[in-house]
């Protein structure tokens, strides 16, 4: 089997990489102060590596599971970093969130250093990554896609082929807009509420038998009806990143984009208040009164 490298162990990455190395790949994973404890990952025969040409001399297929593009930048143009040391064939496959005009030019200079690109992000949240239950939208060529689907395969359940390379990162930004921007909604709607005194399970009660029914309901009802965020743990400043990449895509294509700037700025002024909150406390901040956000 064909050796799987990784870069970028966080929550997502983590269970990524779980279920890669339980499907018996060889697995060799980047060291970084970031990353979640990997002892499991050591234990189940995976060994860990602390630069990344080592990394790269190892790996024949390498995934990048890293913040965003900066990071997903300086991990293939710095330095010391991954074009430096690329093996002609190498496939890299990146499940960051990305602005689609860096992925472009991203895959053209590992197809330029005679590797093979795919953009691959994932939707879904870390549980569904531990138990091998994301979702993946994958742009890039066909064939290469096809050659890379068994691997897809041990970590996903459900994977889109997008289209030619940026189309992945151009539909999981489509995604996250409709996704974090139904968040937003529901979250002010449920801060409303709040201050009218309107029981929470009574407003998701009526939500759910009507025109407010479907998964972001679901993710936030446990936070709106008893304060439990556990269930929806993606964090607000990833929500401002996802929809300052949006703001960007639509602002680089012409389109419209006034309410993805205003679902932007309900982020922006959370953020602000509670950097390290996640979506479903965006409830909590909104019920302030107006003046304290």
């Amino acid at each position: 089997m064909k050796t799987i490298g990784m870069i970028g162990i966080g929550m997502m990455g983590h269970g990524i990489a779980s279920n890669v190395a339980k499907h018996g790949y060889p697995l060799v994973v980047l060291a970084h102060p970031g990353n979640q404890p990997v002892d499991n990952l050591l234990n189940a025969g995976a060994s860990q590596v602390s630069t990344i040409s080592a990394l790269a001399q190892q790996a024949d297929i390498i995934i990048l599971c890293v913040t965003g593009t900066p990071e997903v930048e300086d991990v293939l143009f710095s330095k010391d970093g991954l074009l430096s040391a690329l093996r002609p064939g190498t496939v890299v496959i990146d499940c960051s969130t990305a602005i689609p005009s860096s992925t472009e030019r991203i895959a053209a200079a590992v197809h330029g250093a005679g590797g093979k690109f795919l953009d691959a992000p994932m939707t879904r949240t870390p549980k569904e990554a531990a138990e091998g239950r994301l979702n993946l939208i994958v742009g890039g060529d066909a064939a290469l896609y096809r050659e890379c689907l068994p691997l897809l395969q041990s970590f996903a359940e459900n994977i889109t082929f997008a289209g030619p390379v940026g189309a992945g990162h151009r539909l999981k930004l489509l995604h996250n807009f409709v996704s974090l921007g139904f968040s937003a909604v529901l979250a002010e709607a449920a801060a409303c509420a709040a201050r009218a005194d309107v029981n929470p399970e009574v407003l998701v009660d009526v939500l759910a038998k009507g025109g407010g029914a479907g998964v972001i309901l679901e993710r936030l009802r446990p936070f709106i009806e008893r304060g439990d965020s556990s269930g929806f743990r993606f964090t607000i400043s990833n929500a401002l990143k996802d929809m300052t990449y949006y703001d960007t895509m639509a602002s680089e294509l012409g389109a419209s984009h006034a309410t993805a700037s205003a679902i932007r700025e309900t982020y922006a002024d959370a953020y602000d208040q509670r950097a390290t909150g996640t979506v479903p406390e965006l409830v909590a901040l909104l019920a302030q009164p107006a003046s304290t956000h």
